[in-house]
């Protein structure tokens, strides 16, 4: 049973992030472990609610309550097996998931909710240092063989499910390195590679076989594939970015997509090592840096520039700035509220604009960026068109060496492997999937991101686990998988 009065005991609070100086000098996790005292009082705030909204917030079902509960008593090993009977890696969404369990939490109607997220890494991290994270038994081998393009956590998810149930799995992984987006997209100090690494230990050890520098479509026919395969599921992301080709400037010398900025600064630090980060092709040391956008990418990017020297950093929003606390009006509990969202990056320097909008790149006279002009805006929607009207005489100048372009994906990218399957990409720029998450092309099965549009890392797991089951049933195998989500599901979302 949980402590009745934790909740009124207990205050949310988070461990303290490593000081700004310090952190911004380095590249390691701005959150140190959590002592276990912390934790233990943090899951005590669990209420074990009757109807725990949690598990609907979270798409992989999460059994939120039950392992709270279990760190409460201090019982890390049932807690871990609890954890991963639901989430193949909570190291990764522990520390990257904005959590959605959290605003679904029925402590957070009249209080702070939960910290689920910090004691779902705290769990993770336990089961490493414990060594309680080993290769699972594998089921006897079922003769069929699968091929996952694409190494995220989509595909991993699904890889690690359909070679526990017996079947021959092999990762084909275009990068020179497993884990998608992962890998290079997402800085160090959010999630250290070293957490990727460990957790594919286990899944060599189960028997996925991983084929990376392999670019399917091209090094690898979509013909081979079936030849060699009995089933294939596309993992490949939605890393085509939004861009906007219309503003004026958008060609000149300096102003760049976000993930290239991005990827080109985490393999300098995979390259680095222990050893001091060298610059890269597209760096903010010494430069006056815009970032275009609001979200997630562009705290990223926000966080780069600082710890690779940027002189100034504006980051841009074209809507308003958001409440602090949740509309009820507009964001019903359990829903995810819109709120202003500050991550580590934003107390380590820069400063946030809110409601404006880019009217031109303004050349430095070689072709180089030298300044954004930027003009306040007003959003509304018509036909469920976006209008954006500048305010007129609101118009300025932001000095700009780099500029960096975080305003959202248009989902999976044009590349051979499509025409080659015989798949095209829908009106959103996703791959769709029939209610047995096949594409078009019978044998052929798509999931996360791929398939949903740029979304939440448990999305992606919760799909790739689902569309592993629904492989191991078309392969014919015994029993069935867990699937969390349909290929239809959704968000909570008020009606």
């Amino acid at each position: 049973m949980p402590d009745p009065n934790g909740f009124l005991r207990y205050p949310r609070r988070l461990p303290e992030r490593r000081p700004v100086p310090v952190r911004i000098s380095d590249w390691r996790e701005v959150y140190p472990p959590a002592g276990e005292g912390l934790v233990r009082e943090q899951a005590t705030r669990c209420m074990d609610c009757g109807v725990p909204f949690c598990h609907d917030g979270c798409p992989l079902g999460n059994r939120i309550p039950d392992w709270n509960d279990l760190v409460r008593t201090g019982d890390w090993a049932a807690a871990v097996g609890s954890l991963h009977a639901t989430n193949n890696f909570p190291e990764f969404t522990g520390r990257l998931c904005p959590a959605p369990c959290e605003a679904a939490c029925v402590l957070g109607i009249g209080d702070d909710p939960v910290t689920i997220k910090q004691v779902e890494v705290e769990i993770a991290n336990a089961a490493f240092d414990q060594g309680l994270v080993v290769p699972a038994p594998v089921a006897p081998p079922t003769g069929r063989r699968v091929a996952v393009v694409g190494s995220g956590p989509a595909g991993l998810a699904a890889a690690q499910q359909l070679v526990r149930a017996g079947h021959a799995v092999t990762v084909y992984e275009r990068d020179d390195a497993i884990g998608g987006l992962l890998r290079y997209g997402i800085p160090d100090f959010k999630l250290e590679k070293e957490h990727i690494d460990r957790r594919l230990v286990q899944l060599t050890a189960e028997g996925v076989e991983f084929r990376t520098g392999v670019n399917v479509g091209v090094d690898v026919t979509a013909e081979q594939l079936r030849a060699g395969y009995d089933a294939v599921l596309l993992a490949c992301g939605a890393l085509a970015g939004r861009d906007t080709p219309q503003t004026p400037g958008r060609g000149l010398r300096g102003v760049h997509q976000a993930m290239e900025h991005l990827v080109a600064a985490n393999r300098a630090v995979a390259e680095a090592g222990d050893g001091p980060v060298g610059s890269t092709p597209i760096d903010a040391a010494g430069k006056h840096v815009v970032i275009i956008g609001g979200g997630d990418t562009a705290a990223d990017c926000l966080g780069v520039a600082h710890r690779q020297g940027a002189l100034g950093v504006h980051q841009l929003d074209l809507y308003p700035e958001p409440p602090h606390t949740r509309d009820a009006a507009r964001d019903p509990w359990p829903t995810w509220p819109w709120l202003l969202r500050s991550y580590p990056a934003h107390e380590e320097g820069g400063q946030r604009v809110f409601a404006v909008a880019v009217q031109e790149f303004v050349d430095d006279g070689t072709g180089g960026v030298r300044a954004v002009r930027i003009a306040e805006v007003t959003v509304t929607k018509r036909d469920g068109q976006r209008i954006v009207t500048p305010v007129p005489g609101s118009e300025r100048e932001l000095p700009a060496d780099l500029v960096l372009l975080a305003i959202g994906f248009e989902g999976t990218e044009e590349q051979p492997l499509l025409a080659q399957f015989g798949v095209t990409r829908n009106t959103r720029g996703a791959v769709d999937a029939r209610p047995d998450w096949q594409t078009d092309a019978d044998g052929v099965f798509v999931a996360g991101d791929m398939h949903r549009g740029a979304s939440l890392i448990v999305w992606a797991i919760a799909e790739g686990r689902a569309a592993a089951a629904a492989i191991h049933a078309h392969l014919g195998g015994a029993g069935t998988l867990p699937a969390p989500v349909t290929a239809s599901t959704r968000p909570l979302a008020a009606r």
